[in-house]
């Protein structure tokens, strides 16, 4: 079963579970991309493993080349020297001919082991094509996620607040704001009141006091103008401006 498999099975269980469980969609869903995210992870891991040995395995191929032209150069070295005299023929020629031998070994060891490199290629460009797939498709369902988390936030808020609207008695609170308005006003008239009956109390101490004085508007200013001067008549004239005053009241 390859990666992408393992996702698609993944999602169809969490969406049985969700059906069977009835568990938050929102933490579930989360889970599930965590654990993507994480298979997500290894992928790249064994990727990077598989890279490493066909980098591995394409540097020995190169290696072993290198080995087998070496075989190569030396056969044809022994057999320049049996040519020149330097070294006996048929020696020459056997020595060439197991020098020629390993060379075909390594050769055949250097075709085997690209074999291998060219199958890991194959593999590492399903592999990333998957990763891809697999890549996209986690940033596609986390910006789903996102956008479905804060549509759960705002319904969650919603159903909160208009299960709070519902339970409110309308008719109760006019009656209570309806009741509090009437003892504000009650309070405010009773305010006017007492100021009312302040100024009532002023008015009638001074009706009193023009009553006992059986005197009109008339003489209560002529009174006031004299109240005035006593004040600044010297203290030994007092009596006989007092005596003054009774008389020009008996007229």
């Amino acid at each position: 079963m390859n990666l992408y498999e393992r996702v698609i099975m993944v999602f169809r269980s969490l969406a049985n579970s969700f059906v069977s469980k009835f568990e938050d969609p929102v933490k579930m869903t989360e889970v599930a991309i965590r654990d993507l995210k994480k298979d997500f992870d290894e992928s790249m891991q064994n990727f990077a493993k598989v890279k490493a040995i066909s980098i591995g395995a394409k540097k020995e191929a190169e290696s072993k080349t290198h080995i087998a032209k070496d075989y190569e150069q030396k056969a044809v070295l022994l057999l320049k020297k049996a040519k020149n005299g330097e070294l006996d023929k048929n020696e020459a020629e056997r020595l060439a001919g197991e020098a020629i031998k390993k060379k075909n070994e390594i050769l055949a060891d250097v075709a085997r082991i690209n074999s291998e490199a060219k199958s890991y290629d194959e593999m590492l460009l399903k592999m990333e094509k998957k990763i891809n797939e697999l890549k996209n498709q986690i940033q596609k369902w986390e910006g789903e996620y996102q956008s479905l988390k804060a549509r759960a936030v705002v319904a969650k808020t919603s159903k909160k607040v208009n299960k709070q609207l519902s339970s409110i008695s309308y008719d109760s609170t006019t009656a209570l704001l309806d009741e509090m308005k009437n003892k504000i006003t009650e309070e405010e008239n009773i305010a006017l009141a007492y100021q009312d009956t302040a100024a009532i109390g002023v008015s009638n101490l001074d009706d009193e006091i023009d009553k006992a004085l059986g005197c009109d508007a008339e003489t209560l200013k002529e009174l006031e103008t004299l109240k005035n001067n006593l004040i600044e008549t010297k203290s030994d004239d007092t009596a006989d401006e007092i005596k003054r005053l009774k008389e020009e009241l008996d007229k």
